[in-house]
């Protein structure tokens, strides 16, 4: 009797075991009590289960990183590249994660990839280039759109790498030093527009202060003097020359025919 007793109390001991289970804090256990389904999800910490009725699937809430492998992307003007991206998701519910799809991690990477060829696929090239974030948005709702119903939440979609034909890396190189020269002949174009005006606001002062071409002058003069020069400058009024060019008015008029 005692014997009896005593191996009952073992597998009693061993029931309990296989009856407690111990989650960690990331960790949900979605219960199957007779193959249904039970409403609440049990975890993190002990938590009991009468087995061999109940059985139970561990689901980690924890975020997952996944990378979708490069895939061959045709753009809308006709360009093939090679795009691969990264998928940021987490389990909002375990329970809906299990029940509604038989692989939730391979649904997402299989719905990731479809998505991102088909997005990719509706955008030329300078856009996939030059506007990634817009891009990141458009296929995380429309991932997030797609999970939701399986619990599942997509937090970020990055595209992380663009892969061109060398044709087309020539080519965009070409077109990129294109711009600069265009810039800078624009830049340089402006700066003597710019120049011209100051000339042309300079010219309308002096023309209605002549004394400041005086004052210019004796300026200009005084930067000479300054530097060790052998040049010697000697100034003479204007007037001066133009009173010196011009005949004066008791003149004699030249005799023609030796007359």
């Amino acid at each position: 009797m005692e014997g009896l007793i005593g191996v009952a109390a073992i597998i009693f001991f061993f029931w309990i075991v296989a009856c407690l289970n111990v989650l960690r804090e990331y960790e949900r256990a979605v219960t199957f009590r007779l193959g249904r389904v039970l409403e609440v999800d049990k975890g993190p910490g002990l938590i009991w289960v009468f087995w061999p009725i109940d059985k139970i699937v561990r689901v980690s809430l924890r975020e997952l990183a996944w990378e979708i492998p490069p895939q061959d992307v045709i753009t809308r003007d006709n360009i093939s590249v090679k795009v691969n991206a990264v998928v940021f998701f987490r389990v909002l519910s375990a329970q809906k994660a299990i029940v509604q799809v038989e692989n939730y991690r391979y649904q997402v990477e299989q719905l990731a990839q479809t998505s991102l060829r088909s997005v990719l696929g509706e955008v030329e090239l300078d856009d996939l280039l030059s506007q990634r974030e817009k891009l990141n948005s458009r296929l995380q709702t429309i991932l997030d759109v797609h999970t939701e119903p399986w619990g599942i939440k997509v937090t970020k979609v990055e595209v992380k790498q663009v892969d061109l034909p060398q044709e087309m890396q020539r080519a965009i190189a070409k077109q990129a030093e294109a711009e600069r020269e265009r810039r800078a002949k624009i830049i340089n174009a402006d700066g003597e527009y710019q120049a011209a005006e100051k000339l042309s606001e300079a010219a309308t002062i002096l023309a209605r202060e002549p004394v400041t071409i005086t004052l210019r002058y004796l300026q200009t003069l005084a930067e000479i003097g300054t530097e060790q020069s052998t040049t010697i400058v000697f100034p003479i009024p204007v007037e001066l020359l133009s009173f010196l060019m011009t005949k004066p008015p008791g003149a004699a008029k030249p005799v023609e025919g030796g007359k």
